[in-house]
């Protein structure tokens, strides 16, 4: 005769391994999906990936417009009849950028406005001069520090210029993206990431280095992240307003991002060329992987996504070697629980 207890016991042993089966049949048929691939590469240029494609009566917003990566995709878009805003901290040096790229584009010129990402105010004042639809949003613009650097809020800097900043300006310009949506069938958020992701989740205990010791590369690390989950989460508050938001690797680029390096944080950049984590890549195919997020058909109404190479990446356990994995992306950055908590976390940071 069977024990009652133990024909319990039984039961929930079968249940459990049923409900384990289940999750592993998820979770298969979540890794066995099928990745959004593109005809582009890692060698393709910003012009080859709009070649064909005109974006007249396109309104874009490309935040750190002003160098590299964002001056070419900026140049990009309006060679292809985009209407561009150059968001810049300096607009001295975005003035110099819109007139080279009139000249190169027969007198079309870019609209020069300052943003400050790291200071609340000019944020709020981009967001309030706004008029009318917002067609595409790439938030391009990025800071890397060499030590530990605050905001009047006391609020870490790459942080909060590299994801809060960001996040305010998406977020304040929600009606606009959602009024661009209507006019072109959908709106894009293009999210720069990095492969610098996979070296830091975010840490929602400490998120600004306020009891761990300070590391400006898990700092960068943390923001880039974030970047991801942005993408994430604002495609699933937003996709029923038509805007979906992707985030993108450009690669390894040399730009002015590299300027505030410490010897520490070279060493480790050229450690990592050395061991093939990655190949220096020209601005013009650094800005294509953004420009793929921006306008090429197949991620036109889906979005959360992060691309690598023109492609999207696929993905990795969050204890997965960089060197091995470096162009994968982890599941801390895709995570959606994640996503949703540093939705609400940046929401009540900018609410005081």
């Amino acid at each position: 005769m069977t024990d009652l207890g133990t024909a319990h016991e039984t039961s929930i042993r079968a249940t459990g391994a049923l409900y384990k089966l289940s999750l592993v049949c998820i979770v298969t048929a979540v890794t066995m999906r099928k990745l959004i691939s593109t005809p582009f590469t890692s060698s393709s240029t910003a012009d080859e990936v709009l070649r064909g494609v005109d974006l007249t009566g396109v309104r874009a917003i490309v935040t750190g417009g002003s160098s590299g990566i964002g001056t070419e995709t900026a140049r990009a878009l309006t060679s292809a009849g985009a209407e561009v805003t150059l968001a810049v901290r300096n607009t001295t040096a975005g003035d110099a950028v819109a007139e080279t790229i009139a000249k190169s584009t027969g007198g079309i010129r870019p609209r020069v406005v300052r943003l400050d990402l790291a200071d609340r105010s000019t944020v709020r004042r981009f967001v309030d001069a706004w008029n009318g639809p917002l067609h595409l949003l790439i938030n391009n613009a990025g800071v890397v520090t060499g030590g530990l650097e605050r905001t009047r809020e006391g609020w870490e800097l790459q942080f909060a210029t590299n994801h809060l900043g960001h996040f305010a300006l998406a977020t304040g310009l929600h009606d606009a993206l959602a009024l661009g949506a209507i006019d072109r069938d959908g709106a894009r958020i293009v999210s720069v990431s990095s492969t610098a992701h996979m070296r830091s989740g975010i840490d929602f205990d400490d998120l600004h280095f306020e009891r761990r010791s300070y590391d400006p590369q898990i700092a960068y690390a943390q923001s880039k992240t974030a970047n991801s989950l942005f993408a994430v989460e604002a495609t699933r508050l937003w996709v029923s307003d038509g805007i979906v938001a992707n985030a993108v690797n450009p690669g390894g680029v040399a730009t002015g991002l590299q300027r505030n390096f410490t010897a520490q944080q070279k060493a480790s950049l050229d450690a990592a060329e050395a061991a093939g984590v990655f190949t220096y890549k020209t601005v013009e195919q650094g800005a294509a992987t953004s420009l793929v997020a921006a306008v090429a058909p197949e991620f036109a109404h889906t979005g959360g996504h992060y691309l690598d190479d023109s492609q999207e990446a696929y993905t990795v356990p969050d204890d997965a070697d960089l060197a091995q994995h470096p162009h994968g992306v982890k599941e801390w950055a895709l995570d959606p629980t994640a996503a949703k908590r540093l939705w609400t976390v940046s929401t009540d940071l900018l609410r005081v």
